[in-house]
This record gives structure tokens, C-alpha cells and sequence, in this order.
């Protein structure tokens, strides 16, 4: 579920935010900021993405530098927000 969630952010940030990489040369711990070049409105545009495709709601305590430093981080959110929301079932 992981590789799947990770590819679809990949595929979000290439086809609705314009990153100009191909999916393999994005890491997964590569900084959303400063290496792939995010910018503010960016990562307000990407909360919005991932709340749309993967059916969750990123709260504003969510919505931090921690939580949307790198691709395995959001994963890892998204993860939670589905299990918690799931009653631990995803």
C-alpha cells in the first residue's frame, strides 16, 4: 500500500504541480522544499490533491513542515488519517 500511495504523490506532484522530474529521479526522502522546489501555494495546492484523491481530511495541526517534508512523510500521514479514520482497519 505504501509503493502505491508513494507513486500516487509522485504522479501528483508531475502532473498537477509541474515538477519538472521524472518519477524515479523523485525520492522519497528527498525534501519537498529543497530539492524539488515546492513553494508556499504549492504545498497548500498538494494538501488539497491528496485530501481530493485519497479521501482524507489533512487538518490545519496535520498540515506542517514535518508532516509534508518529504513524499515518505506524507505517506505515512495519509496512512494514519485512512486507519484512523478506518477504525484502524486499512
Amino acid at each position: 500500500m505504501h509503493e502505491e500511495l508513494t507513486a500516487s504523490i509522485k504522479q501528483i506532484l508531475i502532473d498537477k504541480l509541474f515538477v519538472e522530474l521524472p518519477p524515479e529521479q523523485i525520492g522519497e526522502d528527498d525534501g519537498l522544499q529543497s530539492v524539488i522546489g515546492l513553494d508556499s501555494v504549492g504545498f497548500l495546492e498538494l494538501r488539497v490533491l491528496c485530501e481530493d484523491v485519497f479521501k482524507v481530511r489533512i487538518t490545519d495541526e496535520d498540515f506542517n513542515t514535518d508532516n509534508f517534508r518529504t513524499v515518505n512523510q506524507l505517506v505515512s500521514l495519509i496512512v494514519g488519517l485512512k486507519t484512523a479514520a478506518q477504525g484502524g482497519a486499512w
